[in-house]
Protein backbone atom coordinates (compact mmCIF):
# COMPACT_ATOMS: atom_id res chain seq x y z
CA UNK A 1 0.00 0.00 0.00
CA UNK A 2 1.68 3.32 -1.02
CA UNK A 3 0.16 6.79 0.79
CA UNK A 4 0.15 10.22 -1.91
CA UNK A 5 0.04 13.70 -1.16
CA UNK A 6 -0.66 14.73 -4.24
CA UNK A 7 -3.99 16.48 -2.93
CA UNK A 8 -2.31 17.69 -0.24
CA UNK A 9 0.19 19.68 -3.05
CA UNK A 10 -3.05 20.39 -5.01
CA UNK A 11 -4.68 22.23 -2.24
CA UNK A 12 -1.74 24.54 -1.19
CA UNK A 13 -1.64 25.66 -4.57
CA UNK A 14 -5.03 26.14 -4.57
CA UNK A 15 -4.78 28.25 -1.59
CA UNK A 16 -1.24 30.29 -2.68
CA UNK A 17 0.64 28.69 0.45
CA UNK A 18 4.19 27.44 0.17
CA UNK A 19 5.28 24.11 2.35
CA UNK A 20 7.24 26.58 4.63
CA UNK A 21 3.52 28.44 5.24
CA UNK A 22 2.27 25.17 5.83
CA UNK A 23 5.17 23.76 8.25
CA UNK A 24 4.17 26.91 10.16
CA UNK A 25 0.67 26.67 10.72
CA UNK A 26 1.08 23.24 11.29
CA UNK A 27 3.49 23.35 13.61
CA UNK A 28 5.45 20.52 11.53
CA UNK A 29 9.32 19.84 12.08
CA UNK A 30 11.56 19.90 9.07
CA UNK A 31 12.33 16.23 9.05
CA UNK A 32 8.45 15.67 8.56
CA UNK A 33 7.65 18.00 6.17
CA UNK A 34 10.60 16.08 4.13
CA UNK A 35 8.56 12.77 4.79
CA UNK A 36 5.01 14.50 3.51
CA UNK A 37 7.97 15.45 0.16
CA UNK A 38 8.97 11.91 -0.22
CA UNK A 39 5.44 10.45 0.27
CA UNK A 40 5.95 8.26 3.17
CA UNK A 41 3.91 7.60 6.37
CA UNK A 42 3.75 10.26 8.90
CA UNK A 43 1.61 9.96 12.04
CA UNK A 44 -1.85 10.59 12.36
CA UNK A 45 -1.75 13.15 14.73
CA UNK A 46 0.78 14.99 12.02
CA UNK A 47 -2.20 14.62 9.45
CA UNK A 48 -4.72 16.01 12.11
CA UNK A 49 -2.30 19.27 12.77
CA UNK A 50 -2.24 19.70 8.93
CA UNK A 51 -6.30 19.24 8.66
CA UNK A 52 -7.01 21.55 11.73
CA UNK A 53 -4.29 24.31 9.99
CA UNK A 54 -6.40 23.70 6.64
CA UNK A 55 -9.65 23.64 8.22
CA UNK A 56 -10.02 19.78 6.01
CA UNK A 57 -10.64 16.43 6.27
CA UNK A 58 -8.18 13.66 6.01
CA UNK A 59 -9.39 12.58 2.85
CA UNK A 60 -8.97 15.64 1.43
CA UNK A 61 -5.13 15.41 1.19
CA UNK A 62 -4.14 12.11 1.30
CA UNK A 63 -4.45 9.19 -1.04
CA UNK A 64 -4.12 5.20 -0.54
CA UNK A 65 -3.29 3.75 -3.16
CA UNK A 66 -3.56 -0.27 -3.18
CA UNK A 67 -0.73 -2.04 -4.43
CA UNK A 68 -1.19 -4.40 -7.72
CA UNK A 69 -1.87 -7.88 -6.70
Amino acid sequence: MAISYNKLWKLLIDRKMSKADLRRAAGLTPNTLTKLNRDEEVTLETLGKICGALGVNVGDIVDIIPEAK
